[in-house]
């Protein structure tokens, strides 16, 4: 029955420690860092709002406090707007709030992996299909990669990953899923396998970072083993959801910066302010002259 409900909330896992923008992660989440004028975390729920997601949940940490003040009004500084007629400013920030009641936030007390993270999302989730959204991944195209993912869903029920293309040569670094025949706008999914040995992937289609999963998930996450790096992979539960419940794919042909990663994050900075009006004029030759210098 629940795989053709609405799909009404998301799931955004935002209790990573940034260890790899350290030291600027000691005091300020990953997720806050800003891709030209926004934290990363506001460019992935702009993408879940736009698909109608109507219920944002984030699975934080004990340093994450900063990413619930973010989504809240913030007194002082509204009121310092006012005071200085800086209407378009005040415009901005309401536009971004979400409404009342609309946000949830939930605590992965332990760094048990991405399994564990959905896991602990489960009451607020309760008995119905939820999209996850990984938050270092931004993503650009002509229609949103959960948009069209909700689109793929409600033709085909079930469950939904999200999937790119890499070089054959490529698959071992990414998570690999088998293509089988076409469903609506993406195809049902075969198999999945995590890292495969070079030589034995199925395709080339690696998981981007973007589901839609039935809320069976989270019993099987319940009693789910630890497996690679020693945490719950998200992986391993949806391969055993596979056996009873179907999967679909949805082949994404946009852009995806890995804000996760240092040149993720930098490309994803010039690529974004490249698409500014307001900023290009200013960067778009500086941008070349660096370019130009490189020996």
């Amino acid at each position: 029955m629940n795989q053709h409900q609405k799909v009404r909330k998301a799931v955004f896992p935002v209790a990573g420690l940034g260890t790899r923008f350290l030291p600027a992660t000691k005091s300020v989440p990953k997720e806050m860092l800003t891709v030209v004028d926004k934290p990363v975390i506001q460019y992935v729920v702009e993408e879940a709002v736009a698909a109608g997601i109507e219920h944002l949940v984030f699975v934080t940490g004990r340093s994450k406090h900063v990413i619930e003040d973010y989504f809240d009004i913030q007194f002082e500084l509204e009121q310092t707007l006012r005071e200085r007629n800086k209407n378009a400013e005040l415009t901005l920030l309401s536009g971004l709030l979400p409404k009342a009641g609309t946000t949830s936030f939930t605590r992965q007390q332990e760094p048990l992996g991405l399994g564990h993270a959905v896991w602990c999302a489960r009451e607020i989730i309760g008995n119905e299909p939820f999209a996850l959204l990984l938050p270092d991944m931004i993503m650009r195209g002509e229609k949103g990669c959960m948009k069209s993912m909700v689109e793929l869903y409600d033709h085909s029920g079930g469950n939904v990953i999200a999937v790119e293309e890499c070089a054959p040569d490529q698959t071992h670094k990414y998570g690999i899923v088998g293509v089988g025949d076409p469903i609506g706008n993406g195809f049902k999914i075969t198999g999945m396998v995590e890292k495969p040995a070079k030589g034995t992937a199925p395709s080339n289609f690696f998981i981007n970072g973007r589901y839609i999963l039935q809320p069976e998930i989270f019993k099987i996450l319940e009693t789910q083993e630890r497996g690679a790096g020693n945490e719950i992979q998200l992986t391993d539960a949806m391969l055993k959801l596979s056996t009873s419940q179907d999967f679909a794919g949805y082949h994404f042909r946009g852009e995806t910066f890995d804000c996760g990663a240092k040149d993720g994050f930098i490309l994803a900075n010039v690529a974004f302010a490249l698409d500014r009006a307001d900023i290009r004029a200013t960067v778009e030759e500086p941008l070349k002259a660096l370019l130009a210098g490189l020996k």
